[in-house]
């Protein structure tokens, strides 16, 4: 008979459940640990982004690999324990502070990232806004950019050309967003900012449609950019447009030689006929010449009550106004000419 009894069955399938639950208490304590300890910023702000689509594990990875998370594997149980490997969302995050990885996963959880931005300024155009928008790091890139005849035909715009149509302001998104979807935004905002001008309309206007109030606010916005001069730059265009007299601007004549322009606008371009030349054509131009800002919007309809039919610049970014022909021509002596 042997010196040492052979275990029972019994007895080694206990001392193998002992040794299971030693291992899973150890694993769980350590997970615990791991979860409940401040990371260590392996710089102070420490930015990072999610991609949009991003799985857990692979953000997991990406952290470890910046030097952030001490374990990914632990990262990745923690949020599937938690049910959160599906809610992360993208978006640039800053950390600046140590936090631990369950506040971690809350945070990526609760897209708690920081605001990513784009902003349009008054007066710029839809090329440059497609410009703008190509060069974004952030922005996802579309084909229905590329032509203005895909562009309209995704926005659901038929009948008129998209310029103006899209109101300058900064906009905040997620990483990842698409260019349609920013410039849907846009266009919604200016459809709302030009109801309410419109509504707000002064009785009498020689406008007959919150479109021809766009145009307008087009020409003003590129005409001045002083708030106080806004009204009355207006109000000359309105008198203009009541006398049946040519509005004769030159941004107008600019918009419409288009990349031909090469920053000097010449006596031949004066001449030149096209729908954009108000010297040679009545009326207004066919549509807006760049996107207006609400102050131009309320400006048009809302001029100022002058008699004014003339400007010209000082040159220094205001304007003296006229209210005949001959004291214009004083005024262009004056400050475009030099002449005293």
């Amino acid at each position: 008979m042997p010196a040492e009894r052979a275990r029972s069955p019994l007895a080694a399938l206990r001392q193998a459940l002992w040794v299971t639950l030693a291992a899973g208490l150890a694993g769980a304590a350590w997970l615990a640990y791991f979860c409940l300890t401040p990371l260590v910023l392996p710089r102070t702000p420490f930015d990072f982004t999610v991609r949009s689509g991003a799985s857990l594990k692979t953000v997991s990875a990406q952290l470890s690999e910046a030097g952030l998370l001490p374990s990914r594997d632990l990262f990745w149980i923690a949020g599937r324990l938690r049910g959160q490997q599906a809610a992360i969302q993208a978006g640039t995050y800053r950390l600046e502070a140590p936090l631990t990885p369950l506040a971690l996963l809350d945070k990526l959880a609760a897209g708690d990232a920081l605001p990513i931005e784009i902003a349009f300024i008054e007066g710029t155009t839809l090329r440059q806004w497609v410009a703008q928008l190509e060069r974004h790091p952030h922005v996802q890139a579309t084909q229905a950019v590329r032509s203005e005849a895909t562009l309209r035909q995704a926005l659901g715009v038929i009948d008129r050309p998209l310029e103006g149509l899209f109101f300058p302001d900064t906009y905040r998104f997620l990483d990842g967003t698409t260019d349609i979807e920013i410039l849907r935004r846009a266009q919604g905002a200016m459809t709302r900012q030009l109801a309410e001008a419109w509504a707000s309309r002064q009785p009498g206007l020689p406008l007959a449609s919150p479109y021809e109030a766009l145009v307008l606010a087009s020409i003003v916005e590129k005409e001045t950019g002083r708030a106080d001069e806004r009204p009355i730059i207006a109000s000359v265009f309105v008198n203009r447009l009541r006398k049946g007299m040519r509005l004769q601007t030159d941004p107008t004549v600019i918009y419409g030689l288009g990349e031909r322009f090469d920053g000097n606008l010449r006596k031949r371009d004066l001449l030149s006929d096209s729908p954009f030349n108000t010297y040679l054509r009545a009326g207004l131009p066919p549509n807006p010449i760049a996107m207006p800002g609400a102050a131009s919007l309320h400006a048009v309809v809302r001029p100022a009550e002058t008699d004014y039919l003339y400007f010209v610049s000082r040159g220094d970014g205001s304007h003296v106004f006229s209210r005949t022909l001959q004291e214009h021509n004083r005024a262009v002596a004056k400050y475009q000419l030099g002449k005293p």
